[in-house]
């Protein structure tokens, strides 16, 4: 497993070894004792999967506290563009995002922390996407931040006209407008 600092530190990429061979592959895809040596002290409670086709976007997601999470997410099949914001209010990089490319080939995950938004756009015919979670969906916490906040400016490198939104995301508030974090320490209840 090897740890890929972002220009946003807190926000990690982290390549997996594959062991393949004529007959498939294998790799480990989580190991608490590396992750917890390499980024943080993490308790993962809860699994996700999602089923989306080309141009599907999902996001700019978070929870408020009490049940805010990190993610650590990857693709099984087909691939994403991934981006986390930072929307700890206090930062030094509040606003800025990390993007990256997720795919079945490159199998690269990406972990997100609390204090995070996060949205993925399918790249790919289909995509099959998986994230671990520290912290259980709590539907009265939940928030989005408009994919396309021109304050945040993020590049999807694809046709906006051709994205497809859920009517929540596509309305959903701009950044200077969400109910966002301070920047305190979001993880005093990790153990």
């Amino acid at each position: 497993m090897k740890i890929i600092k972002t220009k946003i530190p807190d926000v990690v990429i982290i390549e997996l070894k594959v062991f393949g061979d004529n007959r498939g592959y294998f790799m480990e895809t989580f190991r608490q004792d590396i992750f917890e040596k390499n980024v943080r002290k993490i308790n993962f409670i809860q699994d996700n999967e999602s089923k989306s086709k080309r141009g599907v976007l999902r996001g700019l997601h978070y929870q408020l506290p009490p049940f805010a999470q990190s993610k650590l997410v990857r693709v099984i099949k087909g691939s994403v563009i991934d981006v986390a914001v930072d929307i700890r209010k206090g930062s030094s990089t509040f606003g800025k995002y990390v993007a990256v490319e997720l795919s079945e080939d490159n199998k690269k995950q990406l972990f997100i922390p609390r204090g995070f938004a996060h949205g993925f756009l399918v790249t790919s015919d289909e995509a099959i996407f998986t994230y671990k979670v520290d912290n259980y969906y709590a539907p009265e916490y939940d928030r989005n931040i408009r994919f396309d906040d021109p304050d945040i400016n993020i590049n999807w490198n694809f046709p906006k006209d051709k994205i497809l939104v859920s009517e929540k995301d596509k309305n959903a508030p701009l950044l200077k407008d969400a109910e966002i974090f301070e920047y305190v320490d979001l993880y005093e209840d990790v153990q």
